[in-house]
């Protein structure tokens, strides 16, 4: 047998393990397999370093099938190049339990780097990733210690491409000429529903060269020598990104579907099956054919990753004699491990401390704790003196080619891949993504900034974020209609509660400077999904903690009582809020002291720490038997779990208004009048 009678073997084997996959299932998308396996072969079996027996090998290449819906085409891959993906789990594709889901996902199945499927997304990720080994190779490797050495690769679809996260982050990747990321473009000029020329006809390998990428077309997406000259230039082009127009063709091989929209995602059909592997000279029988020369072949993946490994291990054994200081500051990174004392000066604000915004509060904390933790590195959406985001004199992640002229702002500390601050420019939807990718590589703790209302462009990207569980944490600022004279364009109302029903996305509203720190300190040490610390714009006071000593144990178990019943008597009602009117709940609550109502203050920053206490604590701190009132500024949803059937909120239902922010409160109801008046509804006047 010849490579190249080989070399299609193996390409065969691919397109009809996928194709067999979706048909057993009766559901996928068999379309993507059968046109891109050519390019996915090529780049799995010459470029793409990995170890299948260790997926988790800190300098491997990363793949990212952006085009998550097909999937088929990856599981075949793992399974083909011997990741602990048996032919068993191929046969239970999209079935319950299997580990061979209907899109790739990160956490469930060996070698799939990020949980892709809403498409633009893993286009975003690799972007993240790219930077992530940029940052890290910038910062550790030493001359002839070239320890971080990777690169990023993908396929992209069509429908990525029309996705305006695709836009974003392409054009971030070609302003920080991320050379080592290549994603080949699958462009079969179909989607679901038509063809592209009804929708998509415009020159995007023009574009792309707009946004200052190295472009190449290939013409045949079966053209394996084009292929593979293609991926050669793309890996010796270290100044920019690669994108590698492949004209393909969907479906490809079947006989009435090829071209076709109905090949993009459904099952071909029994017949359909048949006379596509006739037509391709594959046997019809038996499902998942996969002949042994195919196998030995693809297998030797596992020979060679584990000698690229080990080869790896030893030149960082190397490393770390040469620099044990730099390779144990590494080796903990690697691991995901925070510094032995890295909180241990953490701010602290007396009680006579100046009213502050919890955002120049949480400003003040990430700079200590960036002083301590290496790994922490993000920036914002073009936000940084709004969210207090930026970390003093770290550098910014900037090419080092940077002209000069354009680095009006930088924050300070010089310009470079191993700046740790992210500038992500008006680019939120790609900040989403790309945050995903930088955690997902390993190694950094990413955050990124913006106002809350903005949140909503990045709720995609922060629900993979979650259902990955990756360790991402999001500042958001000017938290409620407290913000002001932006109005209601600027005002979240409903992204509090939006953002409380992501499962495993861990949601903290601090109510001061204090809390802020407690908060920080809580999402730095969070293991099991990301964090979004919600912070205001408006200043507030100081709780002082000789008062309240309580303060960061209570925000690790999300909810505390702040302020006991006056008097130490057993509470009439339970004032219950969180950020900014937790101190208008304090005011509440010495009022009605002067009416004979005794009222305890629980300021409750997250919903989800306190509801994984035990149950006996959630009764002390919220007591069965006593009355709720609830105070925050945004939509009541979610807080009915809280204050029982009645319904005893004081909450935001409709959009905020322009003026000054303590107006705009009062008049939604947030002041110590009203507070008290639905308090007063809420107990029985004592005799």
């Amino acid at each position: 047998m010849t490579s190249q009678e080989l070399d299609q073997l193996c390409i065969n084997a691919i397109r009809f393990l996928a194709v067999d996959m979706v048909q057993k299932a009766n559901s996928g998308h068999p379309g993507l397999p059968l046109d891109a396996a050519p390019m996915a072969y090529t780049l799995w079996t010459r470029y793409l370093r990995f170890n299948p027996h260790d997926p988790y090998w800190f300098n491997r290449d990363r793949f990212v099938l952006s085009a998550g819906h097909g999937s088929a085409l990856l599981y075949a891959l793992l399974y083909l190049t011997g990741y602990d993906v048996s032919l068993d789990e191929i046969k239970r594709f999209r079935q319950w339990g299997s580990i061979t889901p209907g899109h790739p996902e990160s956490r469930l199945t060996p070698g799939v780097e990020v949980t892709t499927g809403p498409l633009g997304q893993g286009f975003g990720n690799g972007v993240g990733i790219a930077i992530a080994e940029a940052h890290l190779a910038a910062r550790y490797n030493r001359p002839g210690f070239e320890i971080i050495d990777h690169r990023t690769y993908a396929i992209v679809s069509d429908g990525d491409m029309m996705e305006g996260i695709s836009s974003e982050a392409a054009s971030l990747a070609g302003h920080l000429k991320l050379g080592k990321l290549t994603y080949m473009y699958d462009s079969n000029h179909i989607s679901l529903a038509s063809s592209t020329g009804v929708t998509f006809t415009e020159d995007t390998a023009a574009r792309f060269e707009a946004y200052d990428w190295h472009v190449q077309s290939i013409e045949d997406g079966n053209d394996l020598q084009a292929i593979d000259g293609a991926l050669r230039a793309a890996q010796q082009e270290r100044e920019r990104p690669s994108l590698i127009v492949v004209r393909t063709h969907i479906g490809y091989g079947s006989p009435h579907k090829q071209d076709t929209f109905q090949a993009h995602g459904s099952p071909l059909g029994e017949e359909e099956v048949r006379l596509t592997k006739e037509n391709l000279g594959w046997p019809t029988e038996p499902p998942f054919y996969v002949p042994d020369e195919a196998l030995a072949h693809m297998r030797q993946a596992v020979e060679q990753g584990e000698r690229a490994q080990g080869e790896w291990n030893d030149r960082l054994a190397a490393y770390a004699d040469e620099y044990p200081d730099l390779a144990q500051e590494l080796y903990h990174m690697m691991r995901g491990e925070l510094p032995e004392g890295w909180d241990a000066d953490l701010p602290r604000f007396p009680g006579s401390t100046a009213p502050m915004a919890t955002r120049v509060a949480s400003g003040k904390t990430i700079n200590v704790i960036a002083s301590k933790v290496p790994a922490l590195m993000g920036g914002s959406a073009d936000l940084n003196p709004s969210t207090h985001t930026a970390l003093e004199d770290r550098g910014d992640f900037q090419s080092p080619d940077l002209d000069v002229a354009d680095t009006q702002g930088s924050i300070g500390g010089g310009w470079g891949y191993d700046g740790r601050n992210l500038h992500f420019g008006v680019r939120e939807h790609a900040m989403g993504a790309i945050l995903n990718g930088i955690a997902a590589h390993g190694g950094l703790l990413p955050f990124g900034a913006t106002f809350l209302i903005f949140s909503d462009y990045m709720r995609p990207s922060m629900r993979l974020a979650a259902l990955m569980k990756l360790h991402v944490i999001y500042v958001f600022t000017h938290d409620s209609i407290g913000l002001g004279e932006d109005g209601p364009t600027h005002q979240p109302v409903e992204q509090l509660v939006g953002l409380r029903a992501i499962p495993d996305m861990l949601v903290i509203r601090p109510a001061d400077a204090n809390e802020t720190v407690a908060a920080w300190q809580v999402a730095t040490a969070h293991q099991g999904g990301p964090v979004a610390l919600i912070c205001t714009r408006q200043k507030l006071p100081v709780l002082d903690p000789e008062q309240y000593p309580e303060i960061h144990l209570g925000v690790e178990a999300g909810g505390y009582i702040l302020a006991h019943a006056p008097q130490g008597g057993e509470p009439h009602l339970s004032l219950v809020a969180t950020g900014s009117e937790v101190h208008l709940a304090l005011a509440a609550r010495e009022r009605l002291a002067q009416e004979g109502i005794r009222a305890q203050v629980v300021s409750l920053p997250s919903w989800h720490l306190f509801d994984a206490q035990p149950a006996r604590y959630r009764d002390q701190v919220l007591s069965p038997d006593v009355p709720i009132l609830a105070i925050e500024a945004g939509s009541p949803l979610g807080w009915r779990s809280y204050v029982g059937p009645q319904i005893a909120v004081v909450g935001v239902d409709r959009f905020g208004a322009s003026a000054p922010g303590g107006i705009v409160m009062d008049e939604y109801g947030f002041s110590v009048e009203n507070v008290c008046r639905r308090a007063r509804a809420l107990v029985r006047q004592p005799a």
